[in-house]
């Protein structure tokens, strides 16, 4: 994609079209697995390794991951180009792909040179681009679809070290038997964690504080029978 600089800058053009790419096996993404942090952290801290993101393989085959007998209808491109213009006027080198179509969502791949800066810290990047991409792509009530913003596998390598944060600090909680409260993160991250951990027994979670303060607590069991 060609690049022009911030000032004088003509109106963005789409350079090609958005690829359509076939979902990477699930043997290609643990092949593909790094290491996870052997360091203990603070108590209570979010360490997420947010590691530059390992670039899609340039697979020829132009076929997203769809289930079943599902057409698409123009949405996925829809979403591609709107993030395509945006980062274009964020002089960003990267290219946006489908990597899946169907009718419970869209997952769009951001991929190139610039990745690492789109993604943003803890995903921030990611997560205001899907914000803006699901506001533009479900404006109207008809044919909605959930659309998801990732870059290479960085979104899975993310939530699996979310998960890996709930699951100690619940031990923790169990073990000491008091309410273990984790650092301020996104509306999302508290989801994974509130998911990860509503079926373990011995602990809930609830949220605390309000907006970009708001944090998990993570709850044992016996702390609750004393109340």
């Amino acid at each position: 994609m060609s690049r022009t600089t911030p000032t004088n800058r003509p109106k963005p053009s789409r350079a090609r079209a958005p690829r359509r790419l076939a979902a990477p096996s699930s043997e290609a993404r643990r092949g593909n697995a790094v290491d996870e942090r052997k360091d203990k952290p603070q108590d209570g801290a979010l360490f997420v390794a947010d590691e530059p993101p390992r670039e899609a393989k340039r697979d020829e085959k132009t076929e997203p991951k769809r289930n079943g007998s599902w057409e698409p209808d123009g949405k996925a491109e829809e979403a591609a180009e709107l993030l395509d213009v945006i980062l274009d006027i964020m002089d960003r080198d990267v290219d946006v792909d489908i990597r899946e179509d169907d009718e419970e969502q869209i997952v769009l791949d951001v991929v190139g040179p610039d990745a690492g800066r789109v993604i943003g810290k803890k995903g921030a990047g990611l997560d205001a681009l899907q914000f803006l991409a699901n506001k533009i792509v479900n404006r109207t009530p008809e044919g909605r679809r959930f659309v998801i913003v990732d870059s290479g596998d960085y979104r899975e390598r993310h939530d699996k070290g979310l998960v890996t944060l709930a699951e100690r600090e619940a031990k923790r909680a169990v073990k000491e038997g008091r309410v273990v409260t984790l650092q301020p993160m996104s509306a999302r991250d508290r989801r994974v964690i509130h998911l990860s951990l509503a079926k373990l027994d011995g602990v809930t979670t609830a949220s605390q504080g309000h907006g970009q303060g708001r944090r998990i607590q993570i709850i044992p069991a016996r702390r609750r029978g004393r109340r």
